[in-house]
């Protein structure tokens, strides 16, 4: 899944001449805390409720308010785990999406992206989940499939959590199965922590 694929359309960009009292009133509106604004059709940057908060004349225009806007963004073809780093890394409820020659096409949310990755099949899928505790130098998909697999069972997901002081990673695991006792003891056979 790309960018370009989960834009929202219920999230427009504000316009650099717009007031900040204006960026408030739409923040509260769609329930984010950060939108997009555009000059000419072109993206200059993402304004936050906190730093119009910071301002004393909120009837002011945006680009009169502030000199210069932080400008995170993906491209339209960027892959959702990009996406997911960048609104991560910059604390953002909203990312302005922009084509190959740096237009704006639009911009995502948390609540689009949440509601997309709940709607996944392997989130929906009847199954149990496991969690698993190894070093990470252990950390191998192969072997943990051929052991949920050799008790007929299939992986419908993974995802791995670090800490960047632990040589440990959390593994979890949505199986296909409810009944995971087998699964476990398997698991435990090859002394990995469940």
């Amino acid at each position: 899944m790309i960018a370009k694929e989960v834009i929202t359309e219920e999230i427009p960009p504000l316009i650099h001449t717009d007031s900040g009292e204006k960026a408030l009133n739409w923040m509260e509106e769609f329930k984010v805390s950060h939108l997009p604004v555009l000059k000419n059709g072109n993206f200059v940057g993402l304004v936050s409720e906190a730093d119009i908060l910071d301002k004393k004349d909120l009837e002011l225009s945006l680009d009169v308010l502030f000199d210069h806007l932080p400008r995170p963004y993906v491209f339209e073809a960027a892959h959702i785990y990009e996406v997911l780093a960048k609104m991560a890394e910059h604390r953002i409820s909203v990312l302005p999406i922009l084509d190959a020659t740096e237009k704006y096409v639009g911009c995502t949310s948390v609540h689009q992206l949440m509601t997309m990755i709940a709607n996944t099949a392997s989130i929906k899928e009847v199954g149990g989940i496991i969690v698993l505790e190894m070093n990470r130098v252990d950390y191998s998909l192969a072997k943990i499939a051929q052991i949920v697999e050799s008790e007929n069972a299939k992986i419908l997901s993974s995802y791995i959590m670090s800490s960047q002081d632990s040589t440990k990673i959390e593994v979890t695991l949505k199986i296909s199965e409810v009944e995971l006792s087998r699964i476990i003891r398997s698991f435990e056979r090859y002394d990995i922590t469940v």
